[in-house]
């Protein structure tokens, strides 16, 4: 098993630069970043430009400017910003907001796992039974409801409640401006701003994961080696779980993994519609102040999470299946 996971490392890291050197040249080539700058009334001397110019390194060569930027990111040094007039720490600023969206992805991938598998594999026992039709509907609902539209409707029916009922739904930002003393109300309060953000992504992801594994759980529960665990006289819930289950969610763990990229790009949405201050509303800013580096860091923490989330995926595989760790 150590073997494997120095395996799957290895071949993380020359993925990872490969990324960095695609993501910089995709946003050096998106547009000029002093654009703001030489629109701007009254325009500014060409000095001033010629200063920004060489603080954004755009002096330089494209490589040049690539190997100084990594090569900073292993000291920390995540470049200039052009908000805040240069004095901007992306690394600083960045990792707050990283902290902020990822309670609400981890949040909302474990609930779409444990609901998806609980209601894929009770549609596959009970194929074609009204169980089945009735997950089926709702999965086939959540799938085809855009998230801003679900994220929206949410909202707008958290505060219905809130004004006609007297419900307590959290429906702006990630943290209320005055919380209590101690660590507890801090906590109650971070969970109550998670709820509806949370149900957003959950619901949207579980849909098509359950039916994914809806699909997996039918094709094992008709293999040959199932039948002769159940002729064996093994128990209906040890053949279901230990045998079919385990070896039905290997493709599921695939498409999980393959879904954070998606995943995050609806956790922007839905940072959006519920005015959260993560990584969403990092990216918007930077993007609208053509802040190139800051774009930079957030493509490159994007990567990052999704080449782990794959990794462990692969570690899961070893876990599932004995026989992958020995290929």
């Amino acid at each position: 098993m150590l073997a494997y996971t120095i395996r799957r490392l290895l071949v993380a890291i020359p993925l990872l630069i490969v990324s960095t050197f695609v993501v910089f040249l995709l946003v050096t080539f998106s547009g000029d970043p002093l654009a703001n700058l030489r629109t701007k009334q009254p325009p500014p001397s060409p000095q001033v430009i010629a200063n920004y110019r060489h603080m954004l390194r755009l002096d330089q060569p494209v490589l040049v400017r690539y190997w100084h930027w990594v090569t900073g990111l292993l000291h920390g040094d995540f470049g200039p910003s052009v908000q805040g007039g240069g004095t901007l720490d992306i690394g600083h600023a960045l990792f707050q907001r990283i902290l902020v969206s990822l309670r609400l992805v981890i949040a909302a991938i474990i609930i779409a796992m444990i609901l998806a598998v609980i209601v894929g594999t009770i549609s596959a026992v009970r194929q074609y039974s009204i169980a089945d039709y009735v997950f089926t509907f709702t999965g086939f609902l959540f799938l085809s409801l855009p998230v801003f539209w679900f994220a929206l409707l949410l909202k707008e029916g958290a505060i219905w409640l809130n004004n006609h009922i007297g419900t307590g739904f959290k429906t702006l930002g990630e943290s209320s401006p005055i919380v209590g003393p101690g660590f507890g109300s801090h906590l109650v309060d971070a969970l109550e701003h998670l709820v509806l953000p949370t149900i957003t992504l959950a619901l949207t992801a579980y849909a098509a994961w359950s039916r994914f594994n809806r699909s997996s759980m039918l094709e094992v529960l008709g293999s040959d080696y199932v039948r002769l665990a159940r002729a064996k006289g093994l128990s209906r819930s040890r053949v279901l779980i230990r045998h079919a289950l385990r070896t039905a969610l290997i493709p599921f763990v695939t498409v999980t993994a393959l879904d954070i990229a998606a995943l995050l790009s609806q956790t922007i949405i839905t940072e959006t519609v519920f005015q959260w201050r993560g990584m969403g509303d990092f990216l918007f800013t930077a993007i609208r102040a053509l802040d190139v580096y800051a774009v930079l860091a957030w493509l490159l923490f994007a990567a990052i999470i999704v080449i782990v989330a794959n990794l462990i995926a692969d570690l899961l595989y070893a876990v599932l299946d004995p026989r992958i760790r020995y290929d």
